[in-house]
């Protein structure tokens, strides 16, 4: 049975030192308005390990406010906006721990997770320097063909934090098509957290909706512009002054610090 709870209630399933996984792509449909309310709390969790497809802005904060311990993730950026700050500024001082990520991995290691295995194998990375930069991922022979294939490990998240276009009464949810890899994120993870922009007796499909049922979520609560300053289509585009004074802003610690003051002093 779905839950629904207030935003500050959710922030508190995250434990320090567990892996949080972020939905959304880039710079759309990030759940903005939960890192904040993690953020805000007296004592933000410590340690973490952040896993997303892509990190973005949302992620930036998390790693300049000092709660990221470790990242895996296929990109780190602000796209057309430039660098993520915060992550450049700390993986160049090495006080950041990356793994290194492909599609390919991200995506094989979170299916064996749901499956229930150890790994995954796949041609990827054969006849590449990527297992220096990974060692736990191995090689195998396949038993029927005696080819080389690449086992990728199964990535375990103890929380993932999605954001929704809406939640029903029922505890389904609806996603807009741009989907990252968020519906697999859902059955990878122990605990399933959604933030929506609105709550409707019943879900009405539609070409943009991808609903997500309510037996792969465990907690909703409401967030209207939960994503901003990321877009959520066709809800609200992506805010670019606002990326852009960020960008600019926390190129150094000190303004860094002067930003996320007067961000989570917003409501």
């Amino acid at each position: 049975m779905t839950d629904w709870l207030s935003l500050e209630e959710v922030a508190d399933l995250v434990e320090s030192q567990s892996t949080l996984a972020l939905g959304g792509l880039s710079l759309y449909r990030r759940p903005i308005a939960f890192i904040r309310a993690l953020l805000q709390k007296p004592q933000p969790p410590q340690k973490l390990t952040l896993l997303s497809f892509t990190c973005g802005y949302g992620a930036d904060l998390m790693v300049g406010a000092g709660c990221i311990e470790s990242v895996r993730t296929v990109y780190f950026g602000l796209e057309a906006f430039g660098l993520a700050p915060m992550f450049t500024h700390h993986a160049n001082r090495g006080s950041l721990t990356i793994v290194e990520e492909t599609e390919t991995s991200l995506v094989m290691g979170l299916r064996a997770r749901v499956m229930g295995v150890g790994s995954l194998p796949a041609t990827a990375w054969q006849g590449t320097s990527l297992f220096d930069l990974r060692p736990d991922v191995q090689t195998i022979v396949e038993p029927y063909t005696g080819d080389s294939l690449t086992a990728f490990p199964a990535v375990s998240v103890d929380v993932c934090v999605l954001h929704a276009l809406e939640a029903d009464e029922a505890g389904n949810v609806a996603i807009n098509n741009n989907l990252a890899i968020d519906q697999l994120l859902v059955y990878a993870s122990d605990v399933v957290i959604v933030t929506a922009e609105k709550r409707v007796p019943q879900i009405k499909p539609a070409p943009h909706k991808t609903i997500i049922p309510a037996t792969g979520i465990d907690y909703i609560a409401l967030a209207e512009k939960g994503a901003m300053p990321t877009s959520c289509y066709p809800l609200y585009p992506l805010c670019g002054r606002e990326l852009v004074a960020y960008s600019e802003k926390a190129s150094s610690a000190d303004g860094f610090q002067d930003y996320l003051g007067k961000w989570l002093a917003e409501s």
